[in-house]
């Protein structure tokens, strides 16, 4: 019974030990991380793009806008919309007018989702050490590291990050939201220049309240000329 008892303690022991190193490790992958994307971010301050969003409600393509995308001194990252297209033929007099005033509440929120999009997409070095301290951390077989955490930026959402074991950057994340009280779930995807730099390349949304989609594509990255 002695040499039971004296089993039971060391394995018990042995398992708070294994428990506090896991921790450990998952509070250094988080620095590690964040680290890495805050290097990744400083790097892309040098660009400015461009994003297509092709907006689609009950599987038609009904508006496409383009964005562009850049940096200001500060860091913060800056949007401004140059141009909507709409595949909706206008009507005469006061239909046309109730039809455009539809199409621009439409857009207005395609705009709100796809500026939601940004917040789970770029995240501050101070974001992700929020997260990863409430998140759970898992390794693929092709050692891909896998993070989900609950509640990022509003109650009963659920953010989960796939990242490369060798950068530390991200490879994609999938997103669920909410837009008001309408649910949004997205992946935002992402691939890595010549040069090393990760961004985003594609997002897509589904808004099902609005029977609406979102696909967009990041393009045109070029360097500033200073």
């Amino acid at each position: 019974m002695k040499n039971l008892r004296t089993i039971i303690l060391i394995f018990i022991s042995a398992l708070s030990i294994s428990t506090g190193h896991a921790q450990l490790n998952t509070e250094e992958l988080s620095l590690k991380i964040s680290k890495a994307e805050e290097a990744n971010q400083q790097k892309l301050k040098a660009y400015i793009w461009k994003r297509k969003s092709d907006a689609f409600v009950d599987g038609q393509l009904k508006a496409t806008s383009y964005t562009e995308f850049s940096f200001d001194a500060s860091g913060k990252l800056q949007a401004k919309v140059i141009d909507v297209e709409t595949s909706v033929k206008a009507k005469p007099g006061l239909r046309g007018a109730a039809q455009k005033n539809a199409i621009d509440a439409k857009m207005d929120y395609v705009e709100k989702a796809l500026d939601l999009s940004l917040k789970y997409a770029y995240m501050t070095k101070g974001q992700l050490l929020d997260f990863f301290s409430k998140a759970t951390v898992s390794k693929k077989e092709d050692g891909t590291l896998v993070a989900t955490a609950d509640n990022v930026y509003v109650q009963g959402d659920r953010l989960t990050l796939h990242i490369d074991p060798v950068t530390n950057l991200f490879k994609y994340k999938e997103f669920k939201s909410f837009l008001g009280k309408d649910p949004i779930d997205g992946i935002v995807n992402y691939e890595t220049f010549n040069s090393g730099v990760n961004h985003v390349s594609t997002t897509t949304m589904n808004m099902p309240a609005q029977k609406m989609k979102i696909d967009a594509t990041n393009q045109d990255y070029s360097q500033r000329v200073n």
